[in-house]
């Protein structure tokens, strides 16, 4: 299967150490979310960034899209509407499906890595 298009070949893009860069304040005193690359298909979008959390009050959110989050540092008490309650560290992969309504708290921070089916800046 070639990767070429009329134009020529289709280039990879590269962001060194963007987990190292703080995401931009979304909620609260203590919220952080950031899309670092976004698709251009319109039809099937998808956006992938960091989220951080701090201590301090909890983020409630509800998805208008589907999410996969993994944990790159710290950690998440993250809950649902429907019972589940997780404490989730480095390596845990979630899924939260678009009409999930999430609780993240944390004792000090977390960072995690998502990509989800949605436009940039959207969330």
């Amino acid at each position: 299967m070639s990767s070429e298009t009329a134009s020529g070949p289709v280039p990879f893009t590269h962001y060194a150490k963007a987990s190292s860069v703080k995401p931009p304040l979304i909620a609260n005193e203590n919220a952080f979310l950031g899309d670092v690359s976004c698709s251009t298909d319109a039809a099937k979008p998808i956006s992938a960034g960091f989220y951080r959390l701090e201590k301090g009050t909890p983020l409630v959110y509800e998805y208008h899209y589907h999410e996969m989050k993994i944990i790159i540092d710290g950690s998440f008490d993250i809950s649902d509407e429907a019972g589940n309650k997780v404490h989730a560290v480095p390596g845990d992969v979630l899924y939260f499906p678009a009409g999930s309504k999430i609780t993240f708290t944390t004792d000090d921070f977390g960072l995690g890595f998502y990509t989800g089916q949605r436009p940039r800046d959207t969330a």
